[in-house]
């Protein structure tokens, strides 16, 4: 068993990769300042002998390094962040301090206190507008919004850090990642759970753009799964890895596999493409399968029904 610290623990990414480490028979040490994460996401761990709970903000110095120090982690999953492309054009400053000042923190911990390996939630969005699908990790990064930059910009910084200090960073290029407990009450939530809380109350859905833009959608279980094995996997090196399907589906394509689902649901909308969206995306799997034997299993229309069977 060993001792893993996740930030971000009662978002909805990191409520999901603590599941999943509990699961397997790990001690997680979760860290959330609430910010945008639920308590209630917690619900199924709080009471369990594997899980603790730590309210505090890692973008706070010395915050994450005394949990650091007292628990001495093998590794520290670092989820925390803010996770909106739209937020972090109205708010640069906050996107610095919560995506990129706040993983340097959580380096200078590793370094201080001799943690084996860190495994960081980048984005596809460091690739920005490329032209050349499926993305490979080795095309230069060409971020187009605050957001983009501060993930590629942290993910050189703890790279850095891995070859100076001698442990071990991982960096997960998550594509848009869907599923249940996706906040859809917020316009910086996944279009997927918007789209299934929208159609399950019988509202018009407003599409940006016209909706023939791709994306690459991947399942949380998938996404906690490759955080589970990076944390966790022997004789991983540091790297950076794509966290997709390969597969791209588009907007339209969504939206008919929910109208089938939900007929009598009112025509979406459709509203002026928004600044810094990315119009395509797709991310290849190749180097993700070779480094940590990781690959998506669920498949979109399963993915969303399950997605649809449990938005509120």
């Amino acid at each position: 068993m060993a001792t893993i610290i996740v930030t971000g623990v009662a978002g909805f990414i990191g409520s999901h990769t603590a599941e999943q480490l509990v699961a397997a028979g790990h001690r997680v040490v979760g860290v959330d300042n609430f910010r945008t994460g639920r308590r209630e996401n917690l619900s199924g761990l709080l009471h369990h002998e594997n899980f603790s709970l730590h309210q505090s903000d890692v973008a706070t110095d010395g915050a994450l390094d005394a949990l650091v120090a007292e628990c001495a982690p093998a590794a520290i999953i670092h989820l925390a962040a803010l996770v909106s492309v739209q937020e972090s054009v109205a708010y640069p400053e906050l996107n610095f301090r919560l995506n990129l000042y706040a993983t340097h923190l959580v380096a200078e911990a590793a370094r201080r206190h001799r943690v084996p390996r860190v495994v960081f939630a980048s984005s596809a969005a460091v690739y920005g507008n490329s032209g050349k699908l499926p993305l490979q990790e080795s095309v230069m990064g060409n971020p187009v919004s605050p957001y983009g930059a501060a993930k590629l910009a942290s993910e050189s910084l703890l790279l850095g850090h891995a070859r100076s200090y001698h442990f071990t960073a991982i960096c997960l290029r998550y594509f848009n990642v869907y599923g249940p407990r996706q906040d859809p009450t917020s316009p910086y939530s996944g279009v997927l759970s918007i789209f299934a809380r929208g159609f399950r109350q019988g509202e018009a859905v407003t599409v940006f753009g016209d909706g023939r833009q791709t994306r690459d959608f991947i399942a949380i279980g998938d996404v906690a799964r490759a955080n589970l094995i990076a944390a966790t996997k022997a004789d991983v090196v540091s790297g950076v890895a794509n966290i997709c399907t390969g597969q791209r589906v588009s907007l339209e394509k969504i939206l008919e596999i929910f109208a089938d689902r939900h007929p009598y649901a009112p025509a979406p909308r459709h509203a002026p493409a928004r600044s810094n969206d990315i119009l395509h995306s797709c991310g290849d799997t190749a180097k993700a399968k070779i480094d940590l034997g990781f690959a998506a299993e669920v498949q979109i229309e399963s993915g969303l029904a399950k997605l649809i069977g449990t938005v509120d």
